[in-house]
């Protein structure tokens, strides 16, 4: 990349009494989780390249809730959502993007009903966007060409939210050989961390959630595994690892795509 990486802060925009274009919900996992830090890395070094005029919160940024409402603990959910509330509001902020579907949406979906209303993107639409506008282009050859690639739905993007072509538009423009898995789009298989599972364990039963979702992507006979989701990166990493995987198939997010076919501006 041509530009040095920016991540300008709310509070820096505030100072000066602007606002940016779009503020950057980084999330949990894109904070402290070291493979999903290389997607917050990667996708910031796009919004770089294509001048999207964006910040973020940084330590004023908290956990969503999604964990604990989805847990069942309603009453942490309600704390921690009106305290980002606060801070939203406070700072005028109007556009949400966020690399993590279940940040997407909690904030997209649940926030309203406690005074949070605002316009979520999740990052693969804002992709579609930045590529359709002219603002990414990509190199004539990206190391992506004519590669096998299968496309999982993570379950907030897809069932939960309708979004299916978006993520398959950015494909499209990397020029792979997309095939689907037999459980796709509106019949997608969730990944197996989804409704708080992440952070507990495995209930009984003959096979994890994530081996059988890893199984059918492997049985599609594609070198890489795009994902949407730090959980569902996780679970697939793992997954491949189950089976012995990890060196053949390789599971990467969209914006580790993008990020290194781009050309610079």
């Amino acid at each position: 990349m041509a530009k040095k990486l920016s991540i300008p802060l709310m509070s820096e925009y505030a100072a000066e009494g602007k606002t940016p274009e779009v503020l950057f919900w980084v999330g949990c996992a894109g904070s402290y989780d070291a493979r999903a830090q290389k997607i917050t890395v990667a996708f910031t070094k796009i919004l770089n390249e294509a001048n999207v005029n964006f910040a973020v919160l940084g330590k004023e940024e908290s956990c969503t809730g999604d964990p604990a409402r989805r847990a069942g603990n309603e009453f942490v959910f309600q704390m921690m959502a009106l305290q980002n509330i606060e801070v939203l509001n406070m700072y005028n902020v109007k556009k949400i993007v966020t690399t993590c579907p279940h940040c997407f949406n909690i904030i997209k979906n649940e926030y309203p009903e406690l005074g949070g209303k605002y316009e979520v993107m999740h990052h693969t639409q804002l992709l579609q966007s930045l590529i359709d506008e002219g603002r990414i282009k990509l190199t004539d050859s990206t190391e992506f060409k004519g590669k096998t690639i299968t496309y999982h739905d993570s379950c907030y993007m897809g069932r939960g939210n309708g979004v299916y072509e978006a993520p398959r538009a950015v494909l499209a423009a990397l020029d792979g050989n997309l095939v689907e898995m037999p459980r796709h789009g509106k019949n997608g298989l969730c990944c197996g961390a989804g409704g708080a599972q992440m952070f507990k364990e495995d209930e009984l039963g003959d096979r994890s959630v994530n081996v059988e979702r890893s199984a059918e992507a492997i049985n599609t006979r594609a070198e890489i595994v795009v994902a949407n989701c730090p959980f569902c990166m996780v679970m697939l990493n793992d997954g491949m690892k189950a089976h012995d995987k990890e060196d053949e198939v390789m599971v990467y997010d969209l914006a580790e795509m993008i990020v290194d076919n781009m050309v610079d501006g």
